[in-house]
């Protein structure tokens, strides 16, 4: 449903915003990160701190750790049970060297597995300030979405809201976006559910390009307004931040 590509553009307006971030795959059998951010061919280093995470830009603002950074064959396939998946999950929270981040952003799989369990335990004592959930506008996916809606709250994580993705297609030639699906599920959802509706994301030919050879949407189409909804969130966010600081 696009969880990869919201969390990488959620990082990057992070970014932009001057905050330092960290991005961590826990999506052990389908690593996507590395390729997303055009890193794919990055190695990950042993210091005495622990792993090196891979920084993103010539600033070092943006770093990222994924299973994907340590496999020999990128068409391995990572069959592993669950204890595994969980060790994994811990070494990269206690064993990776982060340094000073402003916000930890954490890509997970679908659905509520052994990776979201193991995550959730680890962070408990840290006071997460939340998840976001992705969802397209098909029944389906909503159905799934309503699980993990459930899942946060007898987990007791706070839901920062929901992102209806692939809602419309924007045309590359002229920019107008078409309903192409149906839309408004996600918003139906968040009402019916009582959490934020974050807002929508269309299908952009541009955006998944950019997702495809690893650059960076904003730098190349700084006039688009598909991801609109993802900015203002982040805006929401460092002005409560600001807040509690006060």
């Amino acid at each position: 449903v696009g969880k990869s590509t919201v969390a990488v553009q959620l990082a990057r307006e992070f970014v932009r915003q001057g905050k330092k971030v960290g991005l961590l795959d826990i999506d052990l059998c389908g690593p996507s990160l590395p390729r997303i951010l055009g890193v794919e061919s990055q190695k990950v280093h042993q210091s005495s701190e622990g792993w090196t995470p891979i920084f993103v830009d010539a600033d070092q603002k943006l770093c990222v750790m994924s299973i994907g950074f340590l496999l020999q064959d990128k068409s391995t396939a990572v069959v592993w049970r669950g204890p595994k998946k969980t060790a994994t999950i811990k070494q990269f929270l206690e064993d990776v060297y982060w340094g000073s981040l402003d916000y930890l952003i954490i890509d997970t799989p679908p659905g509520t597995s052994d990776e979201h369990i193991s995550i959730c335990e680890y962070l408990m004592h840290f006071s997460p300030d939340g998840a976001v959930l992705v969802t397209t506008p098909q029944g389906v996916s909503l159905s799934d979405v309503r699980k993990e809606i459930s899942f946060c709250k007898k987990l007791h994580i706070p839901i920062l809201g929901l992102v209806e993705n692939m809602s419309g297609f924007v045309c590359p030639h002229c920019a107008e976006c078409t309903n192409i699906f149906s839309t408004g599920g996600g918003t139906a959802l968040a009402n019916l559910t009582n959490i934020p509706f974050i807002g929508r994301i269309p299908i952009d030919p541009t955006l998944g390009a950019c997702m495809e050879d690893g650059s960076t949407f904003e730098q190349k189409y700084p006039e688009s307004q598909s991801l609109v909804a993802l900015k203002d969130f982040v805006a929401s966010q460092l002005s409560v931040q600001d807040n509690m600081e006060d």
